[in-house]
């Protein structure tokens, strides 16, 4: 339990703690606490893989701790059937890690809305929010300089040196042969990379959206319930806490990252079957991608080709196998 509520409470609201007190000390130095571009890291890197592996280490302990204490006899001479036994803990262990994860999501959500900068920053330059095509290439045209320094563009749009106050005046004519003024060269060029950036801006806010806050939270409750129910199974089977903790700590941050990033030919569809593959299939798009697949939010999360139906697909055997296993095991344990 304490493990527990460190890891799904105590890191977040370490973290965010932090980020209050600096900004509140040094405003010039530490930026705001909260905001979207707090909330989708946060929410990707901490409250997804530790929700995990705490839910797994209560899952592994709710498999073993009887046989280990010396009372599963005890359970069995009560006569209840040991598939009853087992079954009972899956909604106990739900109703300990679940209310736990939703309090450590509830904190991040609540300080990334209200502690949120009122400035929209996109690719480090200041951007009002919620603009049209026409409008967002309008203030490009406007800001060209900052455009072309610092906006992705995957294209050659010509000689357009930057330097660090941006821009540095280049001279020549345009394309075609038709002569222009630097100035009318600068804006088009701001145009094409605002048109190519809009998808991506338009994904970008100051606060995450209501929307984007459930679909999260429920992704990263499905993650620690599929923690657990592993857990349960895999502690059950083995009988051993600590062997069973380690396993699922390997799964989690060594064998899923190195599976989900590099598609194996002839083996991908080996690489489907692994659970953490498929779980970050389901990532809702406006978050960065898990296990560092690069790229900002709505990125790909892994690199293995996969849909949503194999994803479910996948994560529906996961579960019901390792229950299936967990609860033979149980009732042929020898008392």
């Amino acid at each position: 339990m304490i493990a527990l509520i460190a890891v799904d409470i105590g890191l977040p609201a370490i973290f965010l703690a932090v980020r209050l007190i600096s900004h509140a000390v040094d405003p010039k130095s530490y930026g705001p606490a909260g905001g979207y571009d707090v909330f989708t890291p946060l929410v990707s890197n901490l409250m997804y893989v530790f929700g995990f592996i705490v839910a797994a280490t209560l899952g592994c302990t709710a498999g073993c701790s009887d046989l280990s204490d010396g009372v599963f006899r005890h359970l069995v001479v009560t006569g209840r059937s040991r598939l009853a036994l087992y079954l009972a803990r899956i909604p106990a262990g739900t109703a300990i890690f679940a209310p736990l994860v939703a309090v450590g999501f509830a904190i991040v959500c609540v300080v990334c809305v209200y502690a949120a900068p009122t400035t929209l920053s996109y690719q480090g330059v200041a951007v009002p929010q919620g603009l049209s095509v026409t409008g967002f290439e309008t203030w490009a045209e406007a800001h060209y300089s900052e455009v072309i320094c610092d906006f992705p563009y995957p294209g050659n749009l010509g000689n357009f040196p930057c330097g660090p106050n941006g821009l540095i005046s280049p001279t020549g004519a345009a394309a075609g042969g038709v002569t222009t003024t630097p100035t009318a060269e600068y804006k088009a060029a701001a145009v094409k990379i605002a048109r190519f950036n809009y998808d991506s801006y338009k994904n970008t806010f100051l606060v995450p959206p209501v929307s984007l806050m459930i679909e999260s939270g429920l992704w990263v409750e499905l993650e620690a319930l599929t923690g657990f129910m592993i857990g349960l199974g895999l502690g059950s089977l083995i009988g051993q806490r600590t062997v069973s903790v380690i396993l699922m700590i390997v799964l989690e941050l060594i064998v899923t990252p190195i599976v989900a990033r590099t598609p194996i030919p002839h083996l991908v569809n080996l690489q489907r079957a692994i659970v953490g593959v498929s779980t970050a299939h389901l990532e809702p798009k406006a978050l960065v991608p898990v296990f560092g697949g690069g790229g900002g939010p709505g990125a790909v999360s892994h690199s293995v080709p996969e849909t949503t139906k194999e994803a479910a697909f996948v994560i529906v055997c996961w579960l019901v196998a390792w229950s299936v296993i967990g609860a033979r095991r149980m009732m042929k344990r020898d008392v």
